[in-house]
């Protein structure tokens, strides 16, 4: 069963990984620092349209991140 801590965790991974800072990361999401940081931080999940456009801005596989399947 799928949890939401392994989303969050490989979310964070995603945006660690990225290469961007949090601001870069904010800017081409047109959201605050702070919601990136939230994220990162697992506070906060994304809306499903944030959470697109995140994966896109990150490059990462959605499918990845929701655990659907176990490499990038």
């Amino acid at each position: 069963m799928i949890v939401q801590n392994q989303i969050q965790q490989r979310l964070a991974e995603a945006i660690r990984q990225s290469g961007m800072t949090q601001k870069e990361i904010a800017q081409k999401m047109q959201v605050s620092q702070q919601m990136i940081s939230q994220y990162l931080l697992g506070k906060k999940m994304p809306a499903l349209d944030t959470f697109a456009n995140l994966c896109a801005v990150l490059d990462v596989d959605p499918a990845y991140i929701l655990c659907l399947q176990d490499n990038v």
